[in-house]
């Protein structure tokens, strides 16, 4: 199962990203001010994940990504694939996963190991 994984930026904004079950990054989401807000989002987003839209896009080197649209509005963009199989699979992977996805929280910057 995926999870989605809350980061601080180095310009001191919130984003959070949905990994796939082997730990790749399918998509990054946009920046946000508070770190709320990135959980608001993720809880949103799993609540309406069937409106969910995913507009596709080939780059002028020839990788395959997406946008996901919540209605109209844009909601994240995928990392770069380089077949258009491997982006369906992402795809299918936000689909079964994400609403049952968790939640994790890096923005603490709180090492486990102290030197």
């Amino acid at each position: 199962m995926g999870a989605f994984v809350i980061s601080k930026r180095f310009n001191d904004t919130y984003k959070f990203v949905f990994t796939s079950r082997k730990g790749k990054i399918i998509f990054t989401s946009l920046s946000y001010e508070l770190k709320f807000e990135c959980q608001e989002e993720i809880d949103g987003f799993k609540a309406a994940i069937e409106t969910a839209e995913f507009v596709k896009f080939k780059s002028p080197n020839g990788k395959y990504f997406f946008k996901l649209m919540l209605g109209e509005q844009h909601f994240a963009t995928s990392r770069k694939y380089t077949t258009e199989l491997r982006l369906k699979k992402g795809i299918n992977e936000i689909v079964l996963y994400a609403s049952k996805a968790e939640v994790l929280d890096f923005s603490e910057n709180d090492f486990v190991f102290t030197d």
